[in-house]
């Protein structure tokens, strides 16, 4: 499915000129089975291919349940022969009549676990393939189908998937059209962050916001190269000049014209590939930096929700793309840079260039005064150490805000924690020469440093969170498999969608 009829427009620079066409970018495919409005840079298989009429049943059981005889007789039986106890991902293959497969006995683990019912992420590729159903009543349905949604996600944009995956039909409980938005926002996110930096340069980056606003009729601005010294974003374009691929802001916007609404903006985190600059990272610290641009992953995957949803906000998504690499022109450590906002700021690791690129782009966004503004960002190791792959953290001052998140965290399962804006440690970012280092020395409270960093960037009293997420799975999981992760969008989503539905 192409995406025809859109009404947008691409502003570069300040001239004016309809989108490009980019058959030639070869890592630009049709829209993904998962839904038919947002698009996806690789085809995935629908996982609620499928009708009710020739399907086989998934019996899904709690650990606690099995005693309670939720299973019909002659399934429980040949469970229990198998030595089946509910235990979470357990699978039972059970024959029919004709000595056929039959039906699936699914365990589902305790029900006290938080998200249970997502354990039906194993099923897609543990299934035998074709179409099933879900015979089980329970109130979790919707988080079984997601569960299985996400889980059948493979990124398989460079080698052919093993086998077909088992494909789920919906039914009754289950909230199809949110699910398939959240799932194909999910995918995504994953598909930007799995793809290699040779195939997600900045220029691929723009490309992919920019087919993601032709697809719901938004207005996009590109400032490219030295165009973003004349526009006075110094530090987007000193952290990627030494790249071939010439740095840019990418500039999409949403509902506009609407003055009535809220505005809203998301600033992510576009660093292509991350080298450490002349701080040079170490071989084995380089492998995962393709994932260093999973920031303005994350707001592409929930600007297309909102904009999925129609919510009503006015939407602005700003994504400073570029590469920290390494020639004669690259900015070094030392270096004095001033930023958009007249805060000059002194170099005390090139490998701390995301919060450059973020400040001038935080700045950006101020000047139109948004009612709410989110950053998103691979930002700090010390993010990880606290507290692991898993838990991103949020830092905000708004009270009010911050407890809408955890609590939009917890009713879409998508876990976030939240970490302080400790003033004292304010005094880190002080140096000499410069109104504030991006590297304070000591390595202490790095992700809080980095966050107070920002911060300076941002007007008081503003209602602003940033995130500082991992985006990656470090192993195969129940609801995703080892690599690109969105995390924290689903939260987020949750928490806009009550407030501006």
């Amino acid at each position: 499915m192409g995406l025809t009829g859109a009404s947008c427009s691409l502003i570069e620079s300040g001239g004016t000129s309809s989108f490009p066409e980019r058959d030639d970018v070869p890592w630009i495919l049709s829209i993904a089975g998962v839904s038919m409005t947002i698009p996806s840079i690789v085809d995935h298989p629908d996982p609620f291919a499928g009708s009710g009429s020739d399907t086989r049943p998934i019996h899904a059981v709690f650990c606690e349940d099995l005693d309670d005889k939720v299973l019909p007789a002659d399934l429980s039986n040949v469970a229990a022969s198998m030595g089946f106890q509910g235990k979470a991902g357990e699978l039972v293959l059970v024959p029919g009549a004709d000595g056929l497969l039959g039906a699936a006995v699914f365990g589902l683990g305790n029900r006290a676990e938080p998200n249970a019912a997502r354990q039906a992420g194993h099923l897609p590729h543990k299934l035998p393939a074709g179409a099933w159903h879900l015979a089980t009543d329970f109130p979790q349905a919707s988080a079984f189908a997601l569960g299985f949604g996400l889980g059948a996600y493979r990124f398989a944009r460079f080698r052919k998937p093993e086998r077909p995956i088992a494909t789920l039909v919906p039914g009754q409980g289950m909230d199809e059209t949110s699910i398939r938005r959240t799932l194909a926002a999910v995918y995504l996110t994953r598909d930007l962050i799995n793809m290699p930096a040779n195939h997600m340069g900045p220029e691929a980056l723009e490309a992919a916001s920019l087919t993601l606003a032709e697809a719901f009729g938004a207005q996009a601005e590109v400032i490219r190269g030295d165009a973003l010294i004349e526009r006075n974003l110094p530090m987007i374009h000193t952290v990627g000049r030494a790249s071939s691929k010439p740095p840019r802001l990418i500039d999409l916007r949403w509902q506009a014209e609407r003055t009535d609404l809220a505005k809203v903006t998301l600033v992510g985190k576009g660093v292509s590939f991350d080298t450490g600059g002349l701080d040079i990272k170490p071989s084995s610290s380089m492998l995962l930096m393709k994932k260093d641009m999973g920031g303005a992953a994350h707001v592409l995957g929930l600007a297309a929700m909102i904009m999925d949803a129609r919510l009503a906000v006015a939407l602005r998504v700003l994504i400073p793309a570029v590469e920290n690499a390494i020639s004669g022109n690259a900015f070094r450590p030392g270096d004095v840079l001033e930023s958009r906002k007249g805060l000059s700021v002194q170099v005390d690791n090139t490998d701390a260039e995301g919060r450059l690129v973020l400040a001038d782009a935080l700045t950006y966004a101020e000047e139109e005064e948004p009612d709410l503004l989110i950053d998103m960002a691979t930002l700090t190791g010390a993010a990880r150490v606290a507290l692991g792959p898993d838990l991103p953290p949020f830092f905000t001052d708004d009270e009010v805000l911050a407890s809408s998140l955890a609590a939009a965290s917890v009713a879409a399962g998508d876990p976030l924690w939240r970490l302080p804006l400790y003033q004292p440690y304010m005094a880190q970012l002080k140096t000499p020469i410069a109104d504030l280092t991006n590297a304070p020395a000591g390595g202490m409270a790095g992700a809080i440093t980095a966050a107070l960093f920002l911060k300076r960037f941002v007007a008081p009293g503003r209602s602003w969170v940033h995130f500082d997420v991992f985006g990656w799975n470090l192993k195969d999981r129940a609801e995703g498999p080892m690599g690109g992760e969105a995390q924290g969008i689903r939260a987020i989503f949750e928490f806009l969608s009550a407030k501006y539905d």
